[in-house]
């Protein structure tokens, strides 16, 4: 078992459960028009995916990742305050 948290195993089937989450949901509302719009969520979901790769490859000898994935999830995470900030006004 700590196997699958040092080789960063376990870190990989959550990123593709969440990249299949998003997929879902982004094929139920295009399916159906019901549910969350993807502007809704994917800037936060990106955000995610970044943080658990800076993790990922935090686990690994891929530390150029760790900084790639720590900026992209602060970009995300920035533009998608900036998007919620504009759609209140």
């Amino acid at each position: 078992m700590e196997h699958w948290y040092a080789s960063g195993t376990l870190v990989d089937g959550v990123i593709t459960l969440t990249v299949v989450e998003l997929l879902a949901l982004w094929l139920f509302h295009k399916r159906t028009g019901r549910g969350l719009a993807p502007t809704d969520y994917l800037l936060n979901g990106l955000a995610g995916l970044s943080l658990m790769v800076a993790l990922r490859a935090a686990l690994t000898p891929l530390w150029g990742l760790v900084a790639l994935g720590l900026v992209l999830a602060g970009v995300a995470h920035y533009a998608d305050l900036v998007l919620r900030a504009r759609r209140k006004r």
